[in-house]
C-alpha cells in the first residue's frame, strides 16, 4: 500500500514522541510507570513493561530496554526464595491463595505496593522472558545479566502456569485464559532455547510450552476458534497474542484465522478495537494498544492494507501534545458506566505508555517510523 507522506511524516513524529514519553517515563531503577497521571497506574506491571521494552528495544533503545530486564531480573531474583517455597508448598499439595502468589505489579524500585490488588497475574512473568529473548535476538546482545533473575521467572510459570488467575484486564480469576497461556508458552519457548540455562531447566520449559499449546489447541478445535478462556466460548481481543507475538498458534493457522474472525465480527468497529463484549470500564470504549495489536497481526497475516489502517486510526486518536489515552469514548459499549469510573478514579488514563508502545511497534513493522541506528 502506498501511504501518503504527510500522514506518514505524522505517524514518524508521533512515533519519535512516544519514545520520549516512555523515555520520560522510565525510572532510574528501570522500572516504566503504567501512566504517570492516573493513580493507580503509577506502578510498573510486567505485561504492560514488557510490550514497552520490546517496542524501545524494536526502535533501537537498547539501553531503555535492558535497564527495563535488568529491574525484572533484580526484582525476581529478590523472591527466588518465595517461588521456592510456593513450589515446595505446590508439590505437597497445599492450597495456596491468590493473595500469596507474587503480585502483578510493583513500585519503580520493585517492591509490592501495599495496595489491595488483582495481583495474581502470571501473563507478565512469561511476557517478560520473550520479550528479553527477543531482544537478545535482535542486538545480539548477552542474557547473562538478566538470567539469574529470568530462571526464577521461568521456575514459577513452569510450576504454575496451570493454575486459574486474573486476565490481562484483571477479570475472571478463576478461568484459565488463552491470552494469559499465551504469554507463558511464549516465554517458556524462549528459555527452552537458552545455552546459559540448565538442561532440565530448557527441558521442563519445553515440556510444560508443548503441554501449553496442546492444550490451548485442543480447546480451540473444540470451539472452532481460540475462546477467552478454556472450556468458555466467549471471544476477547487479547486472544491476538496467541499468535501475535507469542507464537502459540502461527497467524495462518485455520484455528487463528477463525478467532481473527470472531473477533472482527464482534469487536472491531471503524479500526477501533474493544476488549470484549460487556465491557463496562469507563463506559467500555475502544483501546488504541489492541488497534496497533490488530495492525500488527494483519502485518504478521499479510495484510498491509489493514495494519495501515489501524495505525492510522490509532494517530487519529492522539491529543494535541502527541499523547495516547488508553482508550477513547466514541464507540462505548456501556455508556452509562462511563461517570461511575471518572468519579472513582479521574479521566481516563493518560498517556499509556502501553498504548504509545503498540503503536510504536506498529509505525516500526510497517517501516513508517525507523530504528534509532538507522535514522538521519
Amino acid at each position: 500500500m502506498s501511504i501518503p507522506t504527510r500522514a506518514a511524516g505524522r505517524v514518524a513524529c508521533l512515533a519519535a514522541h512516544s519514545v520520549e514519553i516512555i523515555r520520560a517515563n522510565q525510572a532510574s531503577s528501570g522500572a516504566y510507570v503504567a501512566s504517570p497521571n492516573f493513580p493507580v497506574y503509577r506502578y510498573s506491571w510486567l505485561r504492560d513493561g514488557a510490550f514497552i521494552a520490546d517496542a524501545m528495544s524494536r526502535a533501537g533503545e537498547i539501553e531503555s530496554a535492558e535497564a527495563f530486564f535488568a529491574w525484572c531480573s533484580r526484582t525476581l531474583l529478590a523472591r527466588a526464595g518465595t517461588v521456592d517455597a510456593l513450589i515446595a508448598r505446590r508439590r505437597a499439595g497445599s492450597t495456596i491463595r491468590h493473595d500469596e502468589f507474587l503480585p502483578t505489579r510493583y513500585t519503580v524500585e520493585g517492591e509490592e505496593t501495599g495496595e489491595p490488588w488483582t495481583d495474581f497475574q502470571l501473563d507478565g512473568y512469561g511476557a517478560w522472558l520473550w520479550a528479553l529473548d527477543a531482544h537478545a535476538r535482535r542486538h545480539a546482545r548477552p542474557l547473562d545479566p538478566c538470567l539469574p533473575g529470568a530462571l526464577v521467572s521461568a521456575r514459577y510459570i513452569t510450576a504454575f502456569w496451570d493454575e486459574p488467575s486474573f486476565d490481562w484486564w484483571e477479570e475472571r480469576p478463576d478461568e484459565r485464559h488463552s491470552s494469559t497461556l499465551a504469554a507463558l508458552h511464549g516465554g517458556l519457548t524462549a528459555v527452552a532455547g537458552w545455552a546459559g540455562a540448565t538442561e532440565q531447566v530448557r527441558r521442563d520449559a519445553a515440556g510444560v510450552a508443548g503441554v501449553i499449546r496442546a492444550t490451548v489447541a485442543a480447546d480451540a478445535a473444540r470451539n472452532g476458534c481460540v475462546a477467552k478462556w478454556l472450556g468458555g466460548s466467549a471471544v476477547d481481543a487479547s486472544l491476538l497474542a496467541v499468535a501475535t507475538p507469542f507464537r502459540l498458534l502461527e497467524p495462518d493457522d485455520p484455528l487463528m484465522a477463525a478467532t481473527l474472525r470472531s473477533i472482527e465480527a464482534d469487536l472491531v468497529r471503524g479500526g477501533g478495537v474493544h476488549r470484549y463484549l460487556g465491557d463496562t470500564y469507563y463506559g467500555g470504549g475502544q483501546w488504541l494498544l489492541l488497534a496497533a495489536l490488530l495492525g500488527w497481526h494483519y502485518a504478521e497475516a499479510g495484510r498491509p492494507d489493514d495494519a495501515w489502517r489501524e495505525l492510522a486510526w490509532v494517530a487519529d486518536r492522539a491529543l494535541p501534545d502527541g499523547e495516547f489515552p488508553e482508550q477513547v469514548t466514541e464507540d462505548l459499549l456501556a455508556p452509562g458506566r462511563l461517570a461511575e469510573w471518572e468519579e472513582r478514579w479521574g479521566p481516563i488514563a493518560t498517556p499509556l505508555l502501553w498504548s504509545h508502545a503498540m503503536f510504536l511497534t506498529l509505525a516500526l513493522q510497517l517501516g513508517v517510523a525507523r530504528p534509532r541506528a538507522t535514522r538521519g
